[in-house]
């Protein structure tokens, strides 16, 4: 039976859909690639009959995936992966296009976590993740949902960690598609996405410039790339600290300052974690830090820095401006947080690009089909993105821009195909 979306949901003000509507709309115009894939779903219907929960940061490029899988056929529910990065009027919009909604923006922590179990009481068939919240659920509070579940897809790095920690203990109960791990993701969304969106974020919230001042970038992976790039762009001085020795090099390389963040903490004026690790930012480094500084984040969830030991380290903690409290140390010193430690690109602003997340969701429409067909042969582990599924994102979007590229001839392809043609 089909859920009625406007009985059942739960937003904070229907009246707010009209701006959501044009939200979305701004967006869709602009991911040409998720354009092609929902005009193929609703010729093919991939997901007829089934329910489909999602869990998201729920913004205008969130709701629009949504709408290409209910596009496929589906019953979808959607709820949000963080309580300050959903928007109240693109909630509204997508209920009045179909999608069952459970979500507000910033909720108190338990109304949060009874949204998210409201949308796995729909008893999905299929889930799409963004941090692991949707499986860790299920393999602990739910589990009575697992025999109807047949695989879903993950987002985050912070998810696969997740995921691949409980594939490891042979407790994963279902397959999931490791989307953040596919080439079309890493490389431009978590590149070229997380690099713009985080300089929006703390752009938007602080109103300072950013030339001239040190950057510290605590983590070297893709997202770290990306953020050291875009500072270096706006003419920061740039830091990274890392705990990887070959990432270390990389960054060295790339033509950064690199060293421990005991030594950054004293030279930063701008902090933006990336690793998907608690507590990279904390007291000891608190206790040298410039008067000033400003403290973001752009991992998963909010332990990266330690509020709690900032907190001790004050006499006094006020909101100075939207999106940014300033923690007054007991020596005189000011420590600026964004966003309350949570995605600073999310919470304080609107996310990635459209274009961008158009290649992202792509992948996601995609693996979600992918998982659909081949759940029974993929059993309870943390599968990778098809390459045919990255390569037709890429191709996708090449034709999108009107970019052409080239293809191996008859003979060039069979001389890569043997062994002794070197002729």
């Amino acid at each position: 039976m089909s859920i009625d979306a406007k009985q059942t949901s739960i937003v904070a003000d229907m009246a707010l859909a009209p701006e959501g509507h044009l939200k979305i709309d701004w967006v869709s115009a602009h991911m040409p690639v998720l354009n092609r894939i929902r005009e193929q779903f609703e010729k093919d219907q991939p997901f007829k009959g089934l329910k489909v929960t999602i869990a998201l940061h729920l913004e205008a490029k969130t709701a629009y995936l949504a709408k290409v899988v209910k596009a496929g056929g589906a019953d979808v529910t959607i709820t949000g992966s963080n309580p300050l990065s959903t928007q109240d009027d693109v909630c509204a919009a997508l209920v009045e296009d179909g999608v069952t909604v459970f979500a507000k923006y910033n909720p108190e922590p338990a109304e949060y976590k009874a949204l998210m179990l409201k949308a796995l009481d729909t008893k999905p068939d299929l889930i799409i993740d963004d941090g692991g919240d949707l499986v860790t659920i299920l393999h602990s509070e739910r589990q009575d949902l697992i025999p109807n579940i047949r695989g879903g897809a993950e987002e985050t790095t912070t998810g696969i960690i997740r995921l691949k920690a409980l594939e490891k203990e042979g407790a994963l109960q279902f397959p999931m598609v490791a989307v953040n791990d596919a080439f079309c993701k890493h490389l431009f969304d978590n590149r070229y996405g997380t690099g713009q969106s985080v300089f929006d974020g703390i752009n938007r919230t602080t109103n300072l410039v950013v030339s001239g001042k040190t950057v510290v970038v605590v983590g070297y992976g893709w997202c770290g790339k990306g953020v050291a790039m875009r500072a270096k762009g706006l003419g920061a001085n740039v830091v990274v600290t890392e705990i990887d020795a070959i990432k270390a090099v990389e960054a060295y390389m790339d033509g950064f300052a690199v060293m421990p963040m005991i030594d950054a903490a004293k030279v930063g004026d701008i902090f933006v974690t990336v690793t998907g690790n608690r507590d990279v930012i904390r007291g000891e480094h608190y206790e040298v830090m410039k008067n000033g500084a400003i403290l973001s984040n752009a991992g998963h969830f909010d332990v990266e820095v330690n509020k709690p030991e900032l907190e001790a380290l004050s006499t006094n903690v006020r909101t100075v401006r939207k999106n940014i409290e300033e923690y007054k140390l007991k020596d005189g010193r000011s420590i600026y947080l964004l966003a309350e430690g949570r995605l600073v690109n999310l919470a304080a602003g609107d996310g990635h690009p459209a274009e961008i997340m158009d290649m992202t969701f792509a992948l996601q429409a995609l693996a979600l089909r992918f998982v659909n067909e081949q759940y029974e042969s993929l059993g309870g582990k943390v599968a990778n993105v098809p390459y045919h599924l990255d390569e037709q994102v890429a191709r996708l979007k090449l034709e999108s821009l009107g970019i052409g590229i080239d293809a191996l001839t008859a003979e060039q392809q069979s001389y890569l195909d043997s062994w002794n043609a070197h002729e």
